[in-house]
């Protein structure tokens, strides 16, 4: 008779499941032993991280990448509690993952026992199902609740379960005979909405769209909408991936990572499509535009900007649908000066991510638009959040076959290294790029340990400022004076060495790309350590007058603390720089 672990792996193997990230602990003992006695092809693999938000952040990124159910795993009390911050990363990042958070013994809950935390409570606000397997007879339904539901809402169903449950025999032998499998769906407004929708945008003169990650899949069709529109496409950063590439309409970012063209398109319009997207930054919606927005999530509409014409179904099914009752626009000067103000945007930010005459520290820019330029056309890139974000948003080039993901709705710190921990192990044979700031590496250093033990080829490249640098760029802009946020780093190439890694630090321009080269080519996981400029602004396309003062009030208290070379750094780097560019 088998165990219920047996059952419950036997089920996610039966609904496509092939790994399980985790860190193993007593009360997890008859899931990795469930795992351990159907080694190969026939079973699912246990794949060992050195911290369990690893193992989160790295099914979710598994998820994001295949799109079908990734699983991580975490012992009683703190083993699974570690688990928390990855999972609602997975949860707002909408992938469908299923965490198995073990449990202290049943008889010993409410006792304060020995790691006893309560599970159900404090998974609640990170996921889409959360239940508790207090005996053998109830597990088949709460396993198969738990993947449907991950599965059909995209997000996190935690099964919680007492190591002595894992370890029961269950007689019932059909409860993973029915594989839990997505399901397929036509999802769209009635005829009556799109109509309305189909007039508004008819009637239009200037129309824009700002797409987000809701696109996936239906890139033909925005292209097709925007054609007949003259509608200029900005996109969200999660929608960066699905949108930029082969689009003529494009016109860039918009948001704090964003361009200034993409702004100026919203800021303009007469009616704003919303496709797909949750962007969260209200102070970058048209005050005057009408709003037609798209979602498949119905209780998103209207939550970030008053909503004229709110839909709800999916972007292809909807778009699908409504194209036939679009008519095509002869005027498309509105499109026409979106586009001749990309165009200069992109050269100006283009003639920043260049090596600056030899000059030292390094551009940021340059170091992303030289992994950029020589990365694989299909590779996969993970970024942490803060300056790297801002970077691979605005020089990494997406083809439709390159991935982008990262922290962009959660926006942890330290994920580039354990998304490419799951990227890589879903995509064996593929590159993946791991771009990672000092303070996000540092934090779950132990990482690269993983990388090795586990035989992952991924490349991390990291931009090396000796700072915490967009929370320094985010006192300037409120006002303060940089206090806290300085990183005194190793030589994290030795460090990355010592580990195992092929490691290149890097100082001078000239020596980045032959040791990126060098990285990408080795085989085994590489890390190249890049002393970048710590001053480097990434100025926001819109700058409010708060943050004007916020700079002014900066710049007069460095001054009066005493720490004018830091001003004159700053001067140094983002005025001068720019004159003799």
């Amino acid at each position: 008779m088998a165990t219920v672990a047996d059952q419950l792996i036997t089920a996610l193997r039966h609904g496509g499941v092939r790994r399980v990230y985790g860190i193993p602990g007593d009360s997890l003992n008859g899931l990795t032993d469930a795992i351990r006695r159907v080694p190969g092809p026939d079973g699912v693999s246990w794949e060992l991280v050195r911290h369990e938000e690893t193992a989160a952040f790295a099914a979710a990124a598994d998820a994001a990448l295949t799109g079908t159910l990734a699983v991580c795993a975490g012992s009683c009390g703190p083993g699974n509690l570690h688990l928390i911050n990855g999972l609602f990363d997975a949860q707002r990042s909408r992938v469908p993952v299923v965490a198995i958070a073990a449990h202290i013994p049943i008889a010993e809950i409410g006792s304060q026992y020995f790691q006893e935390t309560h599970p159900q409570e404090l998974f609640k606000e990170c996921s889409v199902y959360c239940e508790l397997i207090s005996t053998p007879e109830t597990a088949p339904r709460i396993v198969a609740q738990a993947m449907r539901a991950a599965i059909e809402d995209n997000g996190v169903a935690v099964i919680v379960v007492p190591g002595e449950v894992l370890l029961a025999r269950s007689d019932d032998p059909g409860w993973a005979q029915r594989p839990v499998l997505a399901t397929r769906s036509v999802y769209r407004p009635d005829d009556r909405s799109l109509t309305n929708a189909a007039t508004v945008l008819n009637a239009a003169e200037k129309v824009t769209i700002l797409a987000g990650a809701g696109v996936a899949g239906a890139h033909d069709a925005l292209i097709a909408a925007a054609d007949t529109l003259a509608a200029p496409i900005v996109h969200a950063l999660r929608g960066k991936e699905h949108i930029e590439y082969d689009n003529p309409f494009d016109v860039g970012m918009t948001g704090l990572l964003g361009f200034a063209s993409g702004y100026k398109a919203i800021g303009e319009a007469e009616v704003l499509l919303m496709l797909g997207t949750d962007f969260p930054y209200q102070q970058f919606y048209p005050e005057d535009a009408t709003v037609i927005q798209v979602d498949i999530r119905g209780r998103h509409l209207g939550r970030r900007t008053p909503v004229d014409l709110p839909l709800v179904g999916s972007v292809a099914d909807t778009l699908a649908a409504l194209q036939p009752q679009l008519t095509r626009k002869t005027e498309r000067g509105h499109l026409q000066r979106a586009l001749e103000h990309y165009r200069k945007t992109r050269a100006g930010l283009d003639a920043l991510a260049v090596d600056d005459r030899g000059r030292t520290p390094i551009r940021p820019e340059y170091v992303a638009a030289t992994v950029d330029r020589i990365a694989a056309d299909d590779a996969v890139f993970t970024v942490d959040v803060g300056s790297p974000v801002v970077w691979a948003a605005r020089y990494l080039h997406m083809n439709g076959r390159r991935r982008l993901i990262g922290s962009f709705n959660h926006g942890s710190m330290a994920g580039a290294v354990p998304q490419a921990v799951g990227a890589q192990t879903a995509a064996a044979g593929r590159q993946v790029v791991a771009l990672a700031g000092d303070g996000g590496l540092t934090m779950l250093l132990g990482e690269l340990l993983t990388l090795v033990q586990n035989r992952l080829p991924v490349t991390v490249v990291v931009f090396n400022n000796s700072s915490l640098n967009f929370v320094e760029l985010e006192m300037k802009a409120a006002g303060f004076v940089n206090f806290g946020t300085g990183l005194h780093d190793p030589d994290l190439a030795a460090v990355a060495s010592a580990a195992g890694l092929l490691g290149r630090r890097v100082e001078q321009p000239e020596d980045l790309e032959p040791a990126l080269r060098e990285a990408f080519a080795h085989d085994g996981p590489a890390l190249v350590d890049v002393v970048t400029a710590r001053q480097e602004l990434s100025i926001p396309p819109a700058i409010s007058v708060e943050q004007a003062k916020g700079f002014s009030l900066y710049a007069i208290r460095t001054i009066l603390a005493g720490r004018g070379d830091e001003l004159l750094d700053l001067v140094t780097t983002n005025v001068a720089r720019r004159i003799l560019s």
